[in-house]
């Protein structure tokens, strides 16, 4: 029996890129672990319960992304954590290729190199 699919948020953002967030844990090891590939940027709350968060660039892409869909897809990553209504919220950011799984850890417990911490307020994309 083939592992079911993990459900992902789905978020387009202009020019073809997207925000992917997880639902569960098994949906964000599976994101963060499998999905994503090594130069996508990866988010998640700082310090609490939340979505693993990544930002995929259209086919063909190689330029980093602006400041500004990085914060937006920080600010998904807010919102799909328990800083929900936590006004400005702390987001950590990294490449893809700097997340890793701790042996034995419970799903959706990873490790990060290289943060990036971005402040924003919990919000999903127009």
């Amino acid at each position: 029996m083939r592992p079911e699919k993990p459900k992902l948020y789905e978020y387009p953002l202009p020019d073809g890129w997207v925000i992917l967030a997880g639902h569960s844990e098994s949906d964000n090891d599976r994101l963060s672990l499998k999905i994503a590939k090594a130069n996508e940027w990866w988010f998640h709350v700082r310090g609490m319960p939340g979505s693993h968060v990544i930002l995929r660039a259209p086919e063909g892409v190689k330029e980093s992304p602006a400041k500004e869909m990085l914060k937006q897809a920080a600010a998904v990553a807010a919102w799909h954590s328990k800083a929900r209504s936590g006004g400005v919220v702390a987001v950590s950011a990294t490449l893809a290729k700097f997340v890793s799984k701790p042996r034995g850890a419970k799903p959706g417990t990873v490790s990060i190199r290289k943060e990036t911490v971005f402040k924003v307020r919990p919000k999903l994309p127009a």
